[in-house]
């Protein structure tokens, strides 16, 4: 038997509120609730629905947002240090400056959000869906986008911190690597054919064997090594 849906719209809610419907065990659907700057940490949020809300600075550390919804919030900010977002959507919100370290992202979906300046780090991402994000200024060292496929689903990860990251056997199709800083990370028989390799400073060749680009892309890499290509 399925847990009833609780709905709460348009009203401002503290800690004490928060938790007592985290205790029922009912999954609630927030509409429209402001919960700016309020200390979450370690409520259990599976299956609830926080559409448009204002999380803006709220400390959601360590957290549960299993099969979550968090739908076109703004939550510059947030705090989701170590929570798990198993099976969760964030969809249409502001996530800058978020920190994400440690947080547990698999098979979650990021769609359509901008996240710029937001910290990745040591997240578990098997399974990550992404569509339409703005990584600008992230930071996603050893991200592992192994075998991802990332194909008219524009994700901009420009000027982002990407040191140690894995795109082997990748597919970037539809995204930018503009200015990305890259340090270690392995493109190994990875496809980067219309993918913006802007700025990109190729420090280590062996990093790339076997990966597939456009004969454009490689007079650009080239160029920027000081090398005439006619």
């Amino acid at each position: 038997m399925s847990s009833e849906i609780r709905t709460i719209a348009g009203r401002s809610l503290s800690f004490s509120e928060m938790a007592e419907a985290s205790r029922t065990g009912d999954p609630h659907h927030l509409s429209n609730c402001d919960l700016n700057g309020v200390d979450l940490t370690q409520l259990d949020f599976t299956g609830w629905c926080f559409e448009t809300c204002n999380l803006t600075g709220a400390s959601l550390k360590g957290v549960t947002l299993e099969d979550a919804t968090l739908k076109g919030c703004r939550a510059g900010s947030i705090d989701l240090q170590g929570a798990d977002l198993t099976d969760a959507t964030m969809q249409g919100g502001d996530y800058s400056n978020a920190n994400l370290r440690g947080a547990k992202l698999t098979h979650a979906t990021i769609r359509n959000c901008k996240m710029t300046g937001a910290n990745l780090s040591e997240v578990q991402a098997i399974g990550l869906t992404l569509e339409e994000v703005l990584f600008r200024l992230a930071v996603l060292p050893r991200f592992s986008f192994r075998k991802m496929t990332l194909t008219h689903v524009h994700v901009d990860f420009s000027d982002a911190d990407l040191n140690r990251c894995d795109f082997r056997d990748a597919v970037l199709d539809d995204c930018s690597l503009r200015n990305t800083h890259l340090v270690d990370s392995r493109f190994e028989n990875a496809d980067l054919r219309g993918a913006d390799l802007g700025g990109i400073m190729l420090t280590d060749m062996r990093r790339f064997k076997g990966a597939t680009i456009s004969k454009q892309q490689a007079a650009t890499l080239l160029g920027q090594l000081g090398l005439q290509v006619f």
